[in-house]
């Protein structure tokens, strides 16, 4: 049994050891060995320091209790006290430190709150109180609550031991029903309450503080009752917290504790009448009655240190008279904002870049598409583009082996990306960057994705020169097996190549074909924590990190003749719970939307935060897995105190390339925290906010299920908002009527300059700027959900979706936009359809149409290209041209076979096709019967293009796409024939 025991306990050493050796050999390849080394150093010192006190503790209040006692004899108790006798070190060693372990030990995981102590820098603003700086809230007080907690601690320990110790020696021995008490323990126990008292008093001190961080019912802070009635009887208290200390001396010396039990329980009573009755009494009948005008100081405190610690302090809001007319030419002015919008759903069309362009199973897309801007032939457009990532899953179960799965299947290849602003005259997006190599507008870059968001969890890769290669690279027909090898040439991992390494690494995977495989070589590197989020949350542990990781194609060295590089880069937030006065936040209430569908991304401390800045941009190269962290905000006290603590680490923005530069963006989740509190926060005037009437809500997924609650995501966008001198690359969101009964009204629309320029190291003026403009409160302007039910309630929109619907098509909406143009609100939808999916059958989806409309009671645009519905909503012309204004041709619904699906030619700007575009709103086929009356003339539409729809999908089983075109055009004669029909029945409405 002993030889069990002591191999368990030498293997759960190894694996210990294994693991942190391979750590180390983690972070030293990535060059960020100081922040494993000072994180655990600081960790391990401070867990060392409690369990040291703790354990002194324990060991002096022992000897006091031991020493100078005469020592009675007492049946039952001498023998354990000679056990303690024979084996002084049992009480002396090993119980204090047992005890230290236990209880101190703990105090390693505070670490970085002491180490952002030791390296604290001034915020330069003050409370509104007591006059501190707030870095004395962020910093020192968390630090002086630690302590007193430590104290307490050791206090308890200290009295635990000191009474079990008094005890086995005589200093506590019973007389029948009477504990006697030797005046040796009487003065210990002295001591130990003076200073009980002293921690007691910190306490209360303490807490004079923590009133500004406090959470009341309407708003964050100290409160009037707080501050003129809880305030001064808690600083009483603790003062008569330290005359009770003197008392309990006193008694230690004088003997005389009547005086010290009077004390503890007139301070009981007086504690119970300043902290719970004046405060309740105060509350009641001075504040409740007037509350506004008792309250007003104190909310307004609340607004301004809110606004500061969410950076909203500096919103422009202006006013916004929204027309709710359309009118011919109303988009004259706004043609940049409307040449860029979006057609394109990034939530939809992740199936439809996977069928196009995955080109192997083995390969995959995210299923939420990342939207950015790129200068294509010197022009900005905004684009949707996405990684073709490795995925091991669709391989067949024979293919799974250890070989393929971490030497063979390595990697990812290439980005796809679309524009976003219009499509291929069939309605599948518009690649400009595509294909398997990767070409397109982007350039020549590294394409190959080693560390992606869905790579494998470990592979090998490198072999000595001369080996012929082993990993897949990508498919290709010019050779033998179908598929390009290659071997790794990067520096993305810890090497592997001898026998040691092999171990460690074997017994941290838990795998013992990693030790025994002859591909791992002299020459093997192994990459694993691949993950971008995983890699920059590891080398930068205070980061709180925003749910979204983009990639983007980049010139990191500004020089043309290099490569670009394939990066994913992402936001880093700093942030903390201690602002004074400032409101808290849920950072996974605030975040999720429609768009995160439900899951919350923030699973960490701190739950809340009332202070947030994008300190860090971070960037992870696809290839070699290199992190750079950039210093975003030279500014915030956060970062500046962890750049000290970890030198080096972080790399100034003015190293930042103007390419990499240009693809910098507004974080998503910052944006969604600010709008959160500028839903209750644009009211700057204490009264108004206290009365809460001027409160606005988020609005909700106008497009998501029925019954759910999910909020409606921001979009980025360009568009230039009212007072803008151009045109920017933007994230928005609009704001809707509060309020329980949720009429959605708009009431105010968000934006925020998402644009960084393109020159290095500098970010553009203007960059992180927030719009708010407010609509006038005696106009009522639709919101998302009253747009979205006038698009669906139309008769030629319903009538047609229902026909593609019962035709075996799968109607999908997509991204509901607002844009602040033309005067007013202009709305834009793209709509989808796919075939239905059955057994055997390929499914993805294809934008059909575009709906527009503008402010109230204008005409809803209803056709297959966005150019042709904005000129139905504004009378015939828009004024502006749309980004699909040159696509042309007959969209067709899509077909259940992508494989033999005819495809449009994919270019940048889809030519004219020669043939006439169709829209719901062309001239209709003259009716059939010459004396129908209306009603008989939508019966037989409806009938017609119920036939129509069985021949198209016949035609698409049997593969007749000739047949199905035909078809298609029959369908959409019906359809226009009886959405006229419709109107005619309803009196020409």
């Amino acid at each position: 049994m002993p030889t069990l025991v002591v191999l368990a306990v030498l293997l759960a050493g190894l694996v210990v050891f294994a693991n942190v050796w391979t750590d180390v050999q983690w972070y030293s390849q990535l060059k960020a060995a100081k922040v494993f080394w000072t994180q655990w150093g600081w960790a391990i010192a401070l867990g060392t320091f409690g369990t040291l006190l703790v354990g002194l503790s324990a060991f002096v209040n022992h000897i006091v209790a031991r020493t100078g006692e005469k020592t009675a004899v007492r049946k039952g108790i001498d023998q354990y006290r000679q056990q303690i006798e024979a084996h002084p070190w049992l009480a002396r060693l090993f119980v204090p430190l047992a005890l230290g372990i236990v209880f101190g030990a703990q105090l390693g995981s505070q670490w970085r709150t002491y180490v952002l102590w030791l390296h604290r820098t001034p915020f330069g603003q003050k409370d509104a109180e007591f006059g501190n700086d707030v870095s004395f809230y962020v910093f020192t007080l968390p630090v002086l609550q630690s302590l007193l907690a430590l104290s307490v601690t050791l206090l308890a320990v200290g009295a635990v031991v000191a009474i079990v110790s008094h005890y086995l020696y005589g200093g506590i021995s019973s007389d029948g029903s009477k504990v006697v008490l030797t005046s040796r323990v009487r003065v210990h126990f002295g001591v130990l309450g003076a200073l009980a008292a002293l921690v007691v008093a910190g306490f209360l001190w303490l807490r004079r503080y923590n009133m500004l961080l406090a959470n009341n019912e309407k708003f964050s802070g100290a409160s009037f009752t707080d501050i003129n009635a809880s305030l001064p009887g808690i600083t009483i208290l603790s003062l008569a917290a330290v005359l009770i200390a003197g008392l309990f001396v006193l008694a230690a010396v004088k003997g005389l504790w009547k005086f010290t039990v009077i004390g503890i329980a007139v301070t009981a009573v007086a504690g119970l009448v300043v902290t719970t009755a004046i405060p309740y009494f105060v509350q009641r009948f001075q504040v409740v009655p007037n509350a506004a005008e008792k309250e007003s100081t104190f909310i307004q405190r609340n607004i301004n240190a809110t606004l500061a610690a969410y950076g909203l302090d500096n919103v422009k809001k202006s006013g916004y008279k929204a027309q709710t007319d359309a009118a011919a030419g109303q988009l004259r002015s706004d043609a940049e904002t409307t040449a860029q919008i979006r057609v394109l759903d990034p939530n939809i069309i992740s199936p439809t870049f996977t069928q196009l362009q995955r080109n192997r199973p083995y390969y995959s897309f995210d299923q939420q598409l990342s939207v950015d801007r790129y200068t294509i032939k010197d022009t900005p457009r905004d684009t949707v583009i996405s990684v073709r990532e490795l995925n091991l899953s669709g391989l067949s179960e024979g293919q799974r082996t250890w070989v393929n799965d971490h030497t063979v299947y390595t990697h990812g290849f290439g980005v796809v990306s679309a524009y976003g602003n219009t499509t291929t005259s069939d309605g599948e997006p518009s690649f400009f960057q595509q294909g398997i190599p990767s070409t397109g507008e982007l350039g020549k870059y590294e394409p190959r994705v080693y560390f992606g968001k869905s790579s494998p969890d470990y592979s090998v890769v490198g072999a000595p020169k001369g080996t012929t290669p082993w990993e897949l690279d990508y498919p290709t027909g010019g050779s033998k097996n179908g598929v390009k090898s290659t071997t790794y040439a990067g520096d993305g991992g810890p090497k592997i190549g001898n026998a040691f390494s092999k171990l460690m690494f074997a017994i941290k995977f838990r795998d013992t074909d990693l030790f025994f495989s002859d591909r791992v070589t002299k020459d093997s590197q192994i990459l694993y924590d691949r993950d971008p989020r995983v890699r920059v949350s590891k080398v930068a542990p205070y980061l709180t990190l925003d749910s979204r990781v983009y990639p983007a194609v980049v010139d990191m060295d500004g020089n043309p003749k290099t490569p670009k590089r394939l990066v994913w880069i992402l936001d880093g937030y700093t942030t903390t719970n201690q602002y004074p006065y400032s409101a808290r936040q849920s950072l996974n209430e605030a975040t999720v939307d429609a768009k995160s569908k439900g899951a919350g991304q923030y699973g960490e401390s701190p739950e809340q935060v009332n202070y947030i800045r994008n300190s860090v941009k971070a960037v992870v190269d696809a290839y070699d897995g290199s992190v750079k962290l950039y210093q975003w905000d030279k500014k915030d006290p956060i970062v500046n105190a962890w750049s000290k603590v970890f030198p080096g680490t972080l790399t100034p923005m003015s190293k930042m390339s103007g390419d990499l530069m240009s693809h910098m963006r507004y974080p998503e989740d910052m944006f969604k925290v600010q709008r959160t509190l500028l839903s209750r926060y644009h009211v700057t005037n204490a009264k108004e906010f206290y009365s809460g009437g001027d409160f606005w809500d988020v609005p909700q997924e106008p497009t998501a299920p029925k019954g759910s609650t999910e909020d409606q995501p921001p979009y980025y966008l360009t568009l230039q908002m009212p007072g803008q001198d151009k045109a920017q690359f933007s994230l928005s969101t609009g704001f809707i009527l509060g309020g329980a009964d949720k009429q959605n009204v708009m009431t105010g629309f968000l934006a925020v300059d998402s644009e960084a320029g393109s020159e290095p190291g500098k970010v553009r003026k203007g960059y992180g700027q927030l719009r708010l403009i407010e609509l006038p409160r005696d106009v009522t302007v639709p919101g998302p959900g009253q747009a979205e039910n006038n698009f669906l309630t139309d008769s030629k929109v319903s009538t047609t979706l229902n026909l593609l619907k019962q035709g075996g098509t799968q109607v999908i909406m997509g991204n509901l936009l607002t844009l602040p143009i033309g005067g007013g609100l202009l709305y834009v939808q793209p709509v989808y359809v796919q075939a239905s999916k059955t057994s055997g059958s390929t499914s993805y989806p294809i934008a059909q149409y575009v709906l527009t409309t503008f402010g109230k009671g204008s005409k809803i645009g209803f056709a297959p290209t966005l150019e042709e519905s904005l000129n139905q909503t504004f009378g015939g012309d828009s004024g502006a041209q749309a980004g699909d204004a040159n696509v042309s041709g007959h969209k067709e619904a899509p077909s259940a076979d992508s494989n033999n699906k005819p495809k449009a030619d994919p270019s940048a700007s889809p030519s004219p096709s020669g043939s006439p575009s169709a829209s719901p709103s062309s001239p209709s086929a003259s009716p059939s019967g010459g004396g129908a009356t209306p009603a008989d003339e939508l019966q037989s539409a409806l009938s017609d293009a119920q036939k129509a729809m069985e021949e198209s999908n016949s035609a698409m089983k049997e593969g007749n796409w000739s047949a199905y075109g035909e078809a298609q055009k029959k369908l959409q004669s019906a359809l226009e024939r009886a959405v006229k029909a419709r109107r005619e029945t309803e009196g020409g409405k």
